[in-house]
Protein backbone atom coordinates (compact mmCIF):
# COMPACT_ATOMS: atom_id res chain seq x y z
CA UNK A 1 0.00 0.00 0.00
CA UNK A 2 1.09 3.56 -0.65
CA UNK A 3 0.38 6.77 1.21
CA UNK A 4 0.99 9.74 -1.07
CA UNK A 5 1.24 13.11 0.66
CA UNK A 6 1.25 16.39 -1.22
CA UNK A 7 3.61 18.81 0.52
CA UNK A 8 3.86 22.57 -0.05
CA UNK A 9 6.80 23.46 2.19
CA UNK A 10 9.34 20.94 3.44
CA UNK A 11 8.74 21.42 7.17
CA UNK A 12 4.95 20.95 6.96
CA UNK A 13 5.18 17.20 6.53
CA UNK A 14 3.39 14.22 8.09
CA UNK A 15 5.21 14.80 11.35
CA UNK A 16 4.23 12.37 14.09
CA UNK A 17 1.79 10.66 11.74
CA UNK A 18 4.50 9.36 9.41
CA UNK A 19 5.87 6.55 11.58
CA UNK A 20 2.35 5.41 12.46
CA UNK A 21 1.31 5.33 8.81
CA UNK A 22 4.42 3.33 7.93
CA UNK A 23 3.76 0.95 10.84
CA UNK A 24 0.37 0.15 9.31
CA UNK A 25 2.03 -1.11 6.15
CA UNK A 26 2.11 1.97 3.93
CA UNK A 27 5.02 3.13 1.84
CA UNK A 28 5.10 6.89 2.42
CA UNK A 29 5.76 9.01 -0.66
CA UNK A 30 5.93 12.82 -0.73
CA UNK A 31 5.08 14.87 -3.78
CA UNK A 32 6.16 18.51 -3.70
CA UNK A 33 3.48 20.79 -5.11
CA UNK A 34 4.61 22.77 -8.11
CA UNK A 35 7.66 20.55 -8.57
CA UNK A 36 6.57 16.91 -8.84
CA UNK A 37 3.99 15.25 -11.03
CA UNK A 38 0.95 14.92 -8.77
CA UNK A 39 -0.69 12.14 -10.81
CA UNK A 40 0.28 9.37 -8.32
CA UNK A 41 -1.92 11.04 -5.71
CA UNK A 42 -5.01 10.09 -7.67
CA UNK A 43 -4.58 6.34 -7.19
CA UNK A 44 -2.86 6.21 -3.79
CA UNK A 45 -4.32 3.87 -1.18
CA UNK A 46 -4.25 6.84 1.18
CA UNK A 47 -3.97 10.42 0.01
CA UNK A 48 -2.99 13.33 2.23
CA UNK A 49 -2.81 17.01 1.32
CA UNK A 50 -0.77 18.95 3.86
CA UNK A 51 -0.57 22.60 4.88
CA UNK A 52 1.30 25.57 3.47
CA UNK A 53 1.46 29.35 3.43
CA UNK A 54 -0.60 29.78 0.25
CA UNK A 55 -4.39 29.56 0.12
CA UNK A 56 -7.45 29.09 -2.04
CA UNK A 57 -7.37 32.81 -2.81
CA UNK A 58 -3.97 32.29 -4.45
CA UNK A 59 -5.15 29.82 -7.10
CA UNK A 60 -4.65 32.30 -9.94
CA UNK A 61 -1.02 32.82 -8.88
CA UNK A 62 -0.38 29.15 -8.08
CA UNK A 63 -2.29 26.99 -10.60
CA UNK A 64 -1.09 23.80 -8.89
CA UNK A 65 -3.69 24.52 -6.20
CA UNK A 66 -6.46 24.10 -8.76
CA UNK A 67 -4.90 20.79 -9.77
CA UNK A 68 -4.89 19.66 -6.16
CA UNK A 69 -8.52 20.64 -5.69
CA UNK A 70 -9.49 18.62 -8.75
CA UNK A 71 -7.54 15.61 -7.48
CA UNK A 72 -9.25 15.86 -4.10
CA UNK A 73 -12.68 16.02 -5.71
CA UNK A 74 -11.83 12.99 -7.84
CA UNK A 75 -10.75 10.95 -4.81
CA UNK A 76 -13.94 11.79 -2.94
CA UNK A 77 -16.04 10.89 -5.97
CA UNK A 78 -14.25 7.54 -6.10
CA UNK A 79 -14.65 6.97 -2.32
CA UNK A 80 -10.88 6.80 -1.80
CA UNK A 81 -9.49 7.46 1.71
CA UNK A 82 -8.29 11.03 1.93
CA UNK A 83 -6.93 13.26 4.70
CA UNK A 84 -6.75 17.02 4.27
CA UNK A 85 -4.82 19.22 6.70
CA UNK A 86 -5.07 23.03 6.95
CA UNK A 87 -4.47 24.20 3.35
CA UNK A 88 -5.56 20.71 2.30
CA UNK A 89 -8.83 21.15 4.20
CA UNK A 90 -9.41 24.51 2.52
CA UNK A 91 -8.75 23.04 -0.92
CA UNK A 92 -11.09 20.15 -0.19
CA UNK A 93 -13.87 22.49 0.92
CA UNK A 94 -13.37 24.58 -2.21
CA UNK A 95 -13.39 21.48 -4.42
CA UNK A 96 -16.69 20.31 -2.92
CA UNK A 97 -18.52 23.60 -3.34
CA UNK A 98 -17.80 25.18 0.04
CA UNK A 99 -16.11 28.51 0.58
CA UNK A 100 -12.85 29.74 2.04
CA UNK A 101 -12.91 33.30 3.34
CA UNK A 102 -10.61 35.59 5.31
CA UNK A 103 -11.06 34.81 8.99
CA UNK A 104 -9.63 35.70 12.36
CA UNK A 105 -6.03 34.42 12.43
CA UNK A 106 -5.33 31.62 14.88
CA UNK A 107 -1.64 30.87 15.34
CA UNK A 108 -0.31 28.93 18.30
CA UNK A 109 -1.34 26.12 20.60
CA UNK A 110 -4.95 25.75 21.65
CA UNK A 111 -7.81 23.29 21.68
CA UNK A 112 -10.86 22.59 19.55
CA UNK A 113 -14.46 22.08 20.58
CA UNK A 114 -15.71 18.77 19.23
CA UNK A 115 -19.21 18.46 17.84
CA UNK A 116 -21.37 15.66 19.28
CA UNK A 117 -20.89 13.62 16.10
CA UNK A 118 -17.12 13.63 16.56
CA UNK A 119 -17.33 11.28 19.53
CA UNK A 120 -17.59 8.34 17.14
CA UNK A 121 -14.67 9.45 14.97
CA UNK A 122 -10.88 9.42 15.44
CA UNK A 123 -11.10 13.08 16.42
CA UNK A 124 -12.43 11.99 19.82
CA UNK A 125 -8.80 11.59 20.92
CA UNK A 126 -8.33 15.35 20.54
CA UNK A 127 -10.98 16.20 23.13
CA UNK A 128 -9.28 18.66 25.48
CA UNK A 129 -5.87 18.02 23.90
CA UNK A 130 -3.53 20.76 22.68
CA UNK A 131 -3.36 21.18 18.90
CA UNK A 132 -1.41 23.64 16.80
CA UNK A 133 -3.44 26.28 14.98
CA UNK A 134 -1.82 28.12 12.08
CA UNK A 135 -4.30 29.73 9.72
CA UNK A 136 -5.82 33.04 8.73
CA UNK A 137 -8.68 31.88 6.50
CA UNK A 138 -11.85 30.13 7.54
CA UNK A 139 -13.81 27.34 5.91
CA UNK A 140 -17.52 27.48 5.20
CA UNK A 141 -18.29 23.77 4.95
CA UNK A 142 -19.75 22.45 1.71
CA UNK A 143 -23.32 21.18 1.59
CA UNK A 144 -23.43 17.56 2.73
CA UNK A 145 -20.39 17.86 4.98
CA UNK A 146 -20.51 17.01 8.68
CA UNK A 147 -18.77 19.64 10.80
CA UNK A 148 -16.83 17.87 13.54
CA UNK A 149 -14.98 20.63 15.42
CA UNK A 150 -14.93 24.36 15.98
CA UNK A 151 -13.29 27.15 17.98
CA UNK A 152 -14.85 30.47 19.03
CA UNK A 153 -13.03 32.13 16.12
CA UNK A 154 -13.66 29.45 13.49
CA UNK A 155 -16.97 27.62 13.17
CA UNK A 156 -15.59 24.83 10.98
CA UNK A 157 -12.30 23.45 12.28
CA UNK A 158 -12.87 19.94 10.94
CA UNK A 159 -15.34 18.20 8.67
CA UNK A 160 -16.06 14.85 7.11
CA UNK A 161 -17.38 14.35 3.60
CA UNK A 162 -17.72 10.86 2.19
CA UNK A 163 -14.29 9.21 2.24
CA UNK A 164 -12.48 12.40 3.29
CA UNK A 165 -11.60 13.80 6.69
CA UNK A 166 -10.43 17.40 6.86
CA UNK A 167 -8.88 19.34 9.75
CA UNK A 168 -8.07 23.05 9.72
CA UNK A 169 -5.52 22.65 12.54
CA UNK A 170 -2.40 20.47 12.83
CA UNK A 171 -2.72 17.22 14.82
CA UNK A 172 0.21 15.87 12.80
CA UNK A 173 2.78 18.45 13.89
CA UNK A 174 5.89 17.31 15.75
CA UNK A 175 6.49 19.88 18.48
CA UNK A 176 10.12 18.76 18.69
CA UNK A 177 10.57 20.33 15.25
CA UNK A 178 8.65 23.54 15.87
CA UNK A 179 11.77 25.61 15.17
CA UNK A 180 11.34 24.87 11.47
CA UNK A 181 7.88 26.40 11.62
CA UNK A 182 9.11 29.43 13.52
CA UNK A 183 11.83 30.06 10.94
CA UNK A 184 9.71 29.23 7.89
CA UNK A 185 6.78 31.39 8.98
CA UNK A 186 8.76 34.26 10.51
CA UNK A 187 7.09 36.84 8.25
CA UNK A 188 3.61 35.76 9.34
CA UNK A 189 4.57 35.74 13.01
CA UNK A 190 5.99 39.25 12.78
CA UNK A 191 2.94 40.47 10.92
CA UNK A 192 0.67 39.15 13.66
CA UNK A 193 2.88 40.41 16.47
CA UNK A 194 3.48 36.91 17.82
CA UNK A 195 6.82 36.30 19.54
CA UNK A 196 8.50 33.10 18.31
CA UNK A 197 9.76 32.49 21.83
CA UNK A 198 6.21 32.26 23.16
CA UNK A 199 5.29 29.56 20.63
CA UNK A 200 8.60 27.78 21.30
CA UNK A 201 8.02 27.69 25.05
CA UNK A 202 4.43 26.57 24.71
CA UNK A 203 5.57 23.80 22.38
CA UNK A 204 7.87 22.50 25.10
CA UNK A 205 5.00 22.55 27.59
CA UNK A 206 2.32 20.78 25.55
CA UNK A 207 4.25 18.89 22.87
CA UNK A 208 4.10 15.47 24.54
CA UNK A 209 0.35 15.66 25.17
CA UNK A 210 -0.23 16.85 21.61
CA UNK A 211 1.83 13.97 20.21
CA UNK A 212 -0.08 11.34 22.17
CA UNK A 213 -3.43 12.72 20.99
CA UNK A 214 -2.30 13.04 17.37
CA UNK A 215 -0.90 9.51 17.27
CA UNK A 216 -4.04 8.02 18.82
CA UNK A 217 -6.14 9.90 16.28
CA UNK A 218 -4.25 8.67 13.22
CA UNK A 219 -3.98 5.14 14.65
CA UNK A 220 -7.74 4.86 15.01
CA UNK A 221 -8.21 6.33 11.55
CA UNK A 222 -5.85 3.78 9.99
CA UNK A 223 -7.45 0.88 11.88
CA UNK A 224 -10.78 2.02 10.49
CA UNK A 225 -9.38 1.75 6.98
CA UNK A 226 -8.15 -1.76 7.77
CA UNK A 227 -11.60 -2.71 8.98
CA UNK A 228 -13.23 -1.37 5.82
CA UNK A 229 -10.92 -3.52 3.67
CA UNK A 230 -11.52 -6.75 5.61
Amino acid sequence: MRCVAIRHVAFEDLGIWEAEIAAHGYEVVYLDAGVDDLAPFASADLGVVLGGPVGVGDIDDYPVLAEEAALLASRVASAMPTLAVCLGAQLLAHALGGRVEPGRPEVGWGTVDLAPGASSTPLRHLDGAPVLHWHGDRIVAPDGATVLASTPATACQAFAYGSALAVQFHPEVDAERIERWLIGHTGELRGLGIAPGDVRERSREVGDDAAVAGILMIREYLRGLEGSRS
